[in-house]
């Protein structure tokens, strides 16, 4: 039986176990220690968690300056205050130097939901990827945040991870298959080659319901997840690109700057791909709980079954 996990939850106890074995492993919060499911983490190691209290800017730059230390440290905080209060620090401290942090954006896109726009980090990824030395990656299910964070641990690279509050059913048999490394992107369904629907993090498990209602419409889709969205998978972007009629991105973020520009500026040069972007169009969030805001943008499963009919009927 397919299980759920928290994403949060996964990371703390992947963080306990890495910070167990090199105690140069910190975990920096913002007052955020119960939202980033850090509990565990404080409770068993008090001595490699450092509170910054409400005071994201400062989370970032004492990381840095830690990292310079030889500390590996991680910085939990909201996504839309991690990415956007604290953007200059990232840039700065963090990407300029490339130095060693990693940023876990924690309740990301619309996770927030009613607590509005200020709250919401619809523009996160359209920030993140833009700056140099920064990988931005988005975990679909609980091997693939296994996998994702044992890397992390060992990596030297400056990352962006931005996870949400949903408990994730499980995508993938195995952590092999779920994370395979920086710039590797994923088929997770391959019914045919009508249509590919790409997706990351917690889209991709609405990709492979659309994918299985479309199947009863008769129209055969591939899902990928793209889980790196920088650096890019432009190798399997390319190959599905030359198998199928169109390409639906669909990501909760912003149409611009996002998962779907990405997937675009990578397919671009070839001239003869249809892309489609699915996304938050360019205003403020309605406020609502996450299904009502998906529902309302379209970007549940049936709404999206009609879209890409729409499309590949054109």
């Amino acid at each position: 039986m397919t299980k759920s996990a928290k994403v949060g939850s996964v990371i703390c106890d992947e963080l306990i176990t890495a910070a167990n074995q090199d105690h140069n492993i910190l975990a920096l919060t913002s007052d955020s220690r119960g939202s980033a499911s850090l509990t565990p983490f404080a409770t068993q190691l008090p001595d490699q968690l450092v509170e910054m209290g409400i005071a994201e800017q400062n989370s970032v730059t004492v990381g840095a300056g830690l990292a310079h230390s030889g500390k590996r440290p991680f910085i939990f905080s909201p996504a839309a205050f991690l990415t956007m209060r604290s953007i200059e620090q990232v840039k700065v401290d963090v990407t300029y130097s490339d130095t060693n942090v990693k940023l876990i954006g924690i309740s990301g896109g619309n996770s927030y939901s009613v607590l509005g726009n200020t709250h919401h980090s619809l523009q996160d990824l359209a920030i993140t990827r833009a700056l140099p030395n920064l990988e931005v990656y988005m975990p679909a299910d609980e091997y693939q945040t296994r996998g994702l964070m044992q890397y992390l641990a060992k990596s030297d690279h400056p990352a962006y991870v931005r996870i949400g509050k949903q408990a994730l059913p499980d995508i993938y048999e195995n952590q092999q298959q779920a994370f395979r490394g920086p710039g590797k992107a994923n088929i997770v369904m391959d019914n045919g080659n009508d249509v590919a629907l790409v997706a990351a993090g917690e889209t991709v498990q609405i990709a492979v319901r659309t994918a299985r209602k479309l199947a009863e419409q008769g129209v055969q889709a591939k899902v990928i997840d793209l889980v790196s969205v920088k650096p890019l998978d432009r190798a399997l972007l390319n190959q599905v690109a030359d198998q199928v009629n169109l390409i639906t991105t669909i990501e909760e973020h912003s149409i611009y700057g996002g998962l779907g520009s990405a997937v675009a500026e990578a397919l671009a040069i070839r001239g003869d791909t249809r892309v489609d972007i699915a996304g938050f169009p360019d205003e403020p969030a309605i406020a609502g709980t996450q299904a009502e805001v998906f529902a309302h943008y379209g970007l549940d499963e049936a709404h999206l079954t009609k879209r890409i009919m729409a499309n590949l009927n054109q």
